[in-house]
């Protein structure tokens, strides 16, 4: 049995620019790997056939599951015959604009890759990941990038300075699909996304912190009032930034001293399940 980790991701900003003729929606956004990971183990198998076992009956186990399609693509593009049980031990929320799908389904394209001894370099992985989902390509890089076209357009650049994240995810998941359709691109506040960049190749954390912005937040707070109530009670318990990650419900908070976190997360878990404190993680994959 192969191992691999899968970390989440969260968005630093995020930015709609416009909706493509192929209807996806042109973005630029700026992402960064978290400390809270999904395990992966990978197993082959003689019969060719691609089985899914999962701590999580939430996810599907068939053809809709990320992993399974990343693991159905290297067998098609690449002629393989063996098949592969994918083990998938969820830590990551589901439906909580963490990329936990997309994670794990760049975590079976670089631990397949070593199973099926397929010596594919990182950048062919990531063209690969783009085929399955428009976060798979950075999270099989990791680190910090700048994501442009519909996501796999992966620019690596400077991590954050050393911080802690708070991240609280509400009982409601979100459907991505729903929050772009209901966004009115020429009504909302986009972010200053070359702000950003600036305060990361400078490691300034009260300009990091001062630049976050997600244009969905408009659109998730409207359905899930609830989230908003996460943001206002992070921000009143002491984070120095507070953001929704993706399309949401996930909303997380940014502290650079550890003696706060305690305050921050010990107030949330009284009205929220799924609380977790972890580390930026921020360094960008090898392949082993």
């Amino acid at each position: 049995m192969l191992y691999v980790k899968a970390p989440a991701k969260i968005n630093l900003t995020l930015d709609v620019l416009y909706k493509r003729p192929d209807n996806y929606h042109e973005v630029e956004m700026i992402m960064t790997t978290v400390d809270l990971a999904d395990r992966i183990g990978l197993e082959n198998r003689n019969d060719g056939n691609i089985h899914i076992i999962s701590s999580n009956g939430f996810i599907p186990s068939d053809s809709r599951n990320l992993a399974y399609q990343a693991a159905q693509l290297l067998k098609d593009t690449y002629g393989i015959k063996e098949g592969v049980t994918i083990t998938i031990d969820k830590e990551i929320p589901i439906a909580a604009g963490l990329a936990g799908g997309s994670s794990d389904a760049a975590a079976t394209l670089k631990g397949l890759n070593e199973l099926w001894n397929l010596n594919l370099s990182i950048d062919t992985l990531a063209e690969l990941g783009a085929k399955v989902g428009s976060d798979v390509s950075f999270c099989v890089y990791g680190g910090t990038a700048l994501a442009t076209g519909r996501g796999e357009k992966i620019q690596n650049i400077p991590s954050p300075p050393p911080c802690w994240i708070v991240l609280a995810k509400p009982k409601i998941g979100v459907s991505t699909a729903q929050v772009y359709g209901g966004l009115s691109i020429d009504k909302v506040e986009h972010p200053n996304t070359k702000q950003m960049l600036n305060a990361l190749e400078t490691g300034d954390y009260d300009l990091m912190c001062e630049s976050v912005g997600n244009v969905l937040e408009s659109v998730t707070f409207k359905l899930h009032p609830e989230v908003v109530m996460i943001k206002e009670q992070m921000k009143r318990f002491g984070a120095d930034a507070v953001l929704m990650s993706g399309s949401g419900p996930t909303v997380f908070g940014i502290v650079d001293h550890e003696s706060r976190i305690s305050r921050i997360y010990n107030g949330l878990r009284g009205f929220c399940d799924e609380v977790f404190a972890v580390r930026l993680i921020g360094e960008r994959n090898s392949l082993a």
